[in-house]
């Protein structure tokens, strides 16, 4: 049943390997060269088909001025999101929007995180919950055709891998019941400074397990829906960022005074 995706799947990384390759010479003779994504694009298709889940595509970045490996990323999945609005906010709109939509509690302690990845755990959640639609992380790709992932009825879509959840891909209904758990557990975490774990347990996947625990939650393999660094990799993305992944965050420095 899931042969024609899991084909897909291998495609994809077949031609990601390649383009990767090629991208380094690339920006090593066009080193101030950079791609655009769009902060937003209607849907290239319409369609009068109705779901649960709004058709909005989120994604986040420190910049929107990209390497070739992860524009390409981005136009991959926007072939595989054809019926779909997509929506790209950078580390400002970030901030605009969470200050102007969320509540004081959220705004508060969203201004207390210091590094980029948390504070976009913080808006994943919240602009999910809020409005709705599917949410993936920069370095992330479909395998599939998105319309044919979503089903009409589904109120939620969580991203299984070999061990848990992760949060690289989440796509829900506004309101969720799990969403709203994890973001409560966040502000917990933030105001009572759990930084040990670093980002991983502060903001990011750990939490949104915790929030799940034993609740039945409709969810898929990433194999058969998305996944990450076929494209890219670390140092593409953060190609003008150097070291600006979560993992090189010290824990002592998550967190600012109020």
């Amino acid at each position: 049943m899931n042969l024609p995706i899991v084909i897909t799947n291998r495609l994809l990384k077949i031609i990601g390997n390649i383009t990767k390759t090629l991208a380094y010479p690339f920006h090593f003779v066009f080193k101030k060269k950079r791609f655009t994504i769009p902060k937003q694009s209607d849907a290239i298709l319409k369609t009068s088909k109705q779901t649960k889940i709004p058709k909005i595509i989120w994604q986040t970045n420190y910049t929107n001025k990209v390497s070739l490996p992860v524009y390409l990323n981005y136009l991959t999945n926007r072939l595989f999101s054809l019926t779909y609005e997509y929506r790209y906010m950078g580390h400002d709109d970030r901030d605009e929007f969470i200050a102007k939509e969320a509540p004081k509690e959220v705004v508060e302690v969203y201004a207390q995180l210091t590094d980029g990845a948390s504070q976009a755990d913080v808006w994943r959640l919240f602009v999910l919950n809020h409005i709705g639609g599917v949410y993936m992380d920069i370095d992330a790709h479909l395998v599939w055709p998105i319309s044919k992932i979503i089903k009409e009825d589904d109120e939620e879509i969580f991203l299984l891998n070999k061990e848990h959840y992760t949060n690289y891909f989440i796509a829900s209904a506004k309101n969720n019941e799990v969403i709203t758990k994890s973001l409560e557990l966040i502000i917990e975490n933030i105001k009572e400074k759990k930084v040990d774990a670093g980002v991983y347990s502060l903001t990011g996947p750990n939490v949104l397990n915790i929030a799940i625990g034993d609740k039945k939650v409709n969810s898929r393999f990433y194999r058969y829906t998305c996944v990450q660094g076929s494209f890219t990799n670390e140092y593409f993305q953060y190609i003008d960022k150097p070291r600006g992944k979560w993992t090189h965050a010290k824990k002592e420095d998550l967190l600012r005074d109020k």
